[in-house]
């Protein structure tokens, strides 16, 4: 469903995410980075120096982060392989482009899905047709792509994705819980079968064993979250880094595509 090129692949990426993005001193980060400089722990090949032991040193989020593959896209597409450190002339730019594939990437990941769902076949060919459309942008130049209006990419693809949520949520009469304030929320078992959770804040709910079958988690914020036990491998556009974020364990079911996270229990 999801081709391999929208997985991440650091073998084939310049440490984008470990250079071009800014931390700051925090439960998730051990210390403070601008935008621009490289990490301490980036090596001269571009791995990570204690990518096993990024917990326990005190960089949790950046096992929660996942670029979609727009690491590798702009590395080897974009900039033809050509590494920051061999044309430090392309620093800027190069990281400048890494927020922009991402999001194009993160749209083709809940495009490459939605194709999939029956219930939306009447949205198939507008749906294919925003893949295209997406593509043909991620092998444009770094140049053009500092141009393109994304936010309204965004949107229009937002609509479709919508369309096509409500079209497969149909059947259920699900919640309707968009942008929800669930912090915390005590929902183990819940019956949450087709509920829209759209941008929900689940951070620290506890999920474990929640029937979550055709539920809608774009943007759904899942730090924390308890998914011990649960079935993920029904609910709609669920992602890496969401995954990733939450707290699950060997019972957990996900999606084929996805990867079951180091640091479960």
């Amino acid at each position: 469903m999801h081709p391999q090129s929208l997985q991440s692949d650091c073998s084939n990426c310049f440490g984008l995410c470990c250079v071009a993005l800014a931390f700051t001193a925090s439960a998730d980060f051990a210390i403070t980075k601008a935008a621009g400089d490289p990490c301490p722990n980036l090596g001269e090949s571009f791995g990570c120096g204690i990518h096993g032991k990024l917990r326990a040193k005190g960089f949790q989020g950046c096992t929660t982060y996942d670029c979609f593959g727009a690491g590798q896209q702009v590395s080897q597409v974009t900039f033809g392989g050509r590494s920051w450190r061999e044309a430090p002339g392309t620093a800027p730019q190069m990281f400048a482009m890494l927020p922009v594939m991402r999001q194009l990437h993160e749209l083709l990941w809940y495009l490459a899905e939605a194709v999939t769902l029956r219930p939306a076949r009447p949205l198939h060919p507008a749906l294919r047709a925003a893949q295209a459309t997406i593509e043909q942008h991620t092998r444009e130049d770094a140049g053009t792509l500092q141009a393109l209006d994304v936010a309204a990419l965004r949107q229009q693809v937002s609509e479709l994705l919508l369309e096509a949520s409500k079209l497969t949520r149909a059947k259920h009469r699900g919640r309707e819980q968009r942008n929800a304030d669930l912090i915390g929320a005590r929902l183990r078992g819940a019956k949450l079968r087709g509920a829209n959770l759209r941008g929900a804040y689940l951070i620290g709910a506890d999920l474990r064993g929640a029937d979550l079958t055709d539920a809608d988690l774009i943007g759904a914020d899942l730090r924390d979250a308890d998914v011990s036990g649960t079935d993920l491998s029904g609910c709609l556009f669920l992602t890496q880094a969401q995954v990733n974020a939450a707290r699950g364990d060997a019972a957990t079911r996900l999606p084929g595509v996805l990867q079951r996270p180091a640091h479960w229990r």
